[in-house]
């Protein structure tokens, strides 16, 4: 759990400090189960969440994000509270909650939804040519249900969505029933692995899935039929991909892995808990964009299961996630990790010093030197381990952690018991981590068994 502040009235947020007007106090989300009837020609929601909590602390009241949607109807363990009201993105409650108890808020809206804007971009619940992307990360969860956005609070999903029955539906987890009525039809989706709010995403489009592999894990993919030849050839390794990963990091995480590929394009790829997706921009039948496949795939493991407590160690995710593709480059016959790591340092030599890796503030958290400086520390900690020592540990922080909330500290002294010299592996952390200025690159060139 991470700390929260008093949920009072009046007092001090608990939101992530580089994301701070979201994320509230007081109390921890246990499940999310979200109804929701979207027309998309109109661009349409209507929805109702049952939102199960327990308490933190006593309580006077509760507070939710949601933005751009209108508040219809409010209940707290299925009394109409005596007052609520929903501004600048919050939706607050009057309500008398005992420290531990469990409590149910339902909440029914309804509005055209949008993207939010960010430093970061639009972010959220917005409309393609032909229906829906829904982009989370790290703020965009609130455009379309009311929720704790905060990276450390992670709970249960069911997620209910109607629809025009043209149109296929992918959210996260099991598909447990699909029901078509007249020109409608309803998916319902349960994802049982406990979830931040930012990895929960909604999409929907003129889709053919395509069952990709049974083993190790079910994978399918979700995409125009007109995109399906590149397709085969852009993502033709990705089962090769999983087997490396399986073996470098330990068992994926989830029960299956769904790549969505819009019939628009994307600036960058999207990772969810389950999901990737990627844009038609992102097939060119030549493997342009293999590193990117590689990239989001890694996610599953680092930023999925192991999601940050805070942004502020938003390293963990993508720097483990670009080492990783310089792995696969390595096992797949390309540029060996030592080489990649070498060409990254040159040009990040030649580029501003003014990144703290361990607390990048939010102008930075998503900067390339962020990715590049995070999957070299890596590195220089594999050379320090060894290979055996290194991919050991890797394994034993996703086993550790599965499905939790993690911090630079918690690796750190995992790390630490993984080398006889704990001040040496401190110190390798201080450098990478705690400086602004770029270290030496230390020589060594390891290469992975085959």
């Amino acid at each position: 759990m991470i700390a929260r502040t008093n949920g009072q009235p009046g007092a001090a947020s608990a939101g992530d400090p580089y994301v701070p007007s979201h994320g509230n106090g007081g109390y921890h989300v246990e499940s999310y189960e979200l109804d929701l009837d979207y027309r998309v020609s109109s661009n349409r929601l209507t929805g109702k969440a049952i939102i199960t909590a327990v308490a933190t602390q006593a309580l006077s009241r509760i507070s939710f994000d949601l933005a751009g949607l209108r508040v219809s109807k409010v209940s707290v363990n299925g009394r109409r509270p005596q007052r609520y009201t929903h501004r600048a993105g919050k939706l607050h409650i009057s309500a008398n909650i005992m420290d531990g108890a469990e409590f149910t808020v339902d909440v029914q809206y309804a509005g055209n939804p949008k993207p939010e804007d960010s430093p970061w971009g639009d972010l959220g619940w917005e409309e393609l040519t032909e229906g829906v992307i829904v982009a989370s990360q790290p703020s965009g969860a609130a455009t379309w249900f009311p929720c704790n956005d905060h990276p450390g609070d992670k709970a249960h999903y069911r997620i209910t969505i109607t629809t025009d029955s043209p149109y296929h539906v992918v959210a996260n987890g099991r598909l447990v029933s699909r029901r078509v009525k007249a020109s409608r039809t309803t998916w319902v989706f349960d994802q049982a692995a406990p979830m931040a709010t930012y990895l929960a995403t909604v999409q929907i489009g003129r889709y053919d899935e395509v069952e990709l592999a049974t083993s190790p894990v079910p994978t399918r993919a979700v995409l125009p039929a007109s995109q399906l030849r590149a397709f085969r050839t852009d993502f033709g390794r990705q089962q090769a991909m999983m087997t490396l990963f399986c073996r470098l990091f330990g068992p994926y995480p989830f029960a299956s892995y769904t790549v969505v590929v819009t019939d628009d394009p994307l600036e960058i790829p999207l990772e969810a808990q389950g999901i990737s997706v990627f844009g038609s921009n992102h097939l060119d039948g030549r493997r342009g964009s293999e590193r990117l496949v590689a990239h989001e795939l890694a996610h599953q493991w680092f930023g999925n299961s192991l999601t940050p407590a805070s942004w502020q160690h938003i390293w963990l995710n993508e720097g483990f996630a670009c080492y990783a593709e310089w792995l696969w480059s390595e096992a797949s016959g390309g540029l060996t990790a030592a080489q990649q790591v070498s060409k990254a340092h040159t040009r990040l030599k030649g580029l501003p010093q003014d990144l703290l890796l361990s607390d990048p503030g939010p102008e930075l958290m998503f900067d390339d030197r962020l990715y590049k400086r995070g999957a070299i520390t890596l590195h220089v900690l594999r050379l320090h381990l060894g290979d055996d020592a290194f991919f050991e540990l890797l394994r034993a922080w996703t086993k550790a952690h599965r499905h939790g909330s993690v911090t630079t500290e918690e690796f750190i002294a995992l790390a630490t018991t993984s080398s006889p010299d704990e001040t040496a592996v401190r110190a390798l952390f201080a450098a990478w981590l705690d400086s602004t200025e770029l270290p030496a690159l230390r020589t060594g060139r390891p290469r992975l068994r085959p």
